[in-house]
């Protein structure tokens, strides 16, 4: 439609698809044998979810880290009415599988305050912050972590006290209040999304496999299964490089599937796992946060 030559486009081919070997040159260079080249899960977030350890139960997945990616493995494109409303897209993953998935905030706002208050002179590591968090009043304010004014590098701890003075919330400038208040309201936005893929699906799903840094963030984590009402299993931390390894490994005839892979992933790593914890407290809460963030 555009009158573009089709034949200057690259072949399309599929992750998992030996595309070629090194030339000499580069091998002599690396002083190794002319290696097979292989198409892998060509995004990051194609090669995280190649690593996400889920069984045959219903399961969904996050890439957590500055951003979240959110969404559930189908093997076909699912478009309608709901996935443009929401919306949601789908993006190639490996052996014809499709990601049904959202990219919202993640932990970039926590990223962001604690640069700020660097800058300030204050130095705190994430580990010093999510005690400080911890240890703050639960539930004091919400905000929408996919609010505009959330994207950008800056101020972000002022950003947040402006967000509450214009929704008629007590303002802070407690930094583990903050925080808190900031990982609350990410679970609770990761529950719509979730919420949101469930309904797309027409699938209750099982439980939240959660890949990527942001595991670490262990607060978080918990904050998802009580604000999901769903059990949440954490790791691998580098998944984006595992998975591309496993495809690399596919192949090659090393492993058969993305199945064994799989199976390959929750033999090999750490997992663990969080249970929801006051699931009536925090639907009560994720109700005052949904009003309050449509506005």
């Amino acid at each position: 439609k555009l009158s573009l030559p089709l034949d200057i486009m690259p072949e399309v081919v599929k992750p998992g698809t030996v595309v070629g070997k090194l030339t000499d040159e580069i091998a002599a260079e690396f002083g190794c044998e002319q290696i097979p080249v292989i198409a892998i899960g060509s995004h990051d977030t194609a090669s995280a979810v190649v690593a996400v350890p889920g069984g045959d139960n219903n399961w969904g997945y996050f890439s957590s880290g500055t951003w979240s990616l959110i969404g559930v493995e189908v093997p076909e494109a699912i478009i309608n009415d709901q996935t443009f409303e929401f919306p949601f897209t789908n993006e190639g993953g490996a052996e014809n599988t499709i990601r049904l998935l959202k990219n919202i905030m993640g932990l970039w706002i926590v990223q962001e305050c604690r640069r700020q208050w660097q800058r300030e002179g204050t130095e705190l590591n994430y580990n010093e912050i999510t005690s400080m968090a911890e240890k703050a009043v639960p539930f004091a304010a919400y905000i929408n972590p996919d609010d505009t004014s959330f994207f950008a590098p800056g101020d972000m701890p002022k950003r947040v006290s402006q967000y509450l003075e214009k929704t008629g919330q007590k303002t802070t400038d407690d930094k583990g209040q903050i925080v808190r208040i900031v990982l609350e309201s990410l679970a609770f936005r990761y529950k719509e999304v979730i919420e949101k893929a469930e309904a797309v699906t027409d699938t209750k799903l099982d439980c939240i496999h959660i890949v990527g840094g942001g595991i670490q963030n262990e607060l978080l984590c918990q904050f998802t299964a009580n604000a999901t009402g769903k059990q949440v299993i954490t790791g691998p931390i580098e998944a984006t490089a595992i998975g591309n390894i496993l495809m690399q490994a596919k192949a090659t005839g090393q492993i058969a599937s993305l199945a064994e892979a799989r199976k390959l992933v929750a033999k090999s790593v750490e997992l663990k796992e969080y249970q929801p914890a006051d699931a009536k407290l925090w639907q009560q809460k994720y109700e005052q946060f949904a009003e309050l963030t449509k506005k």
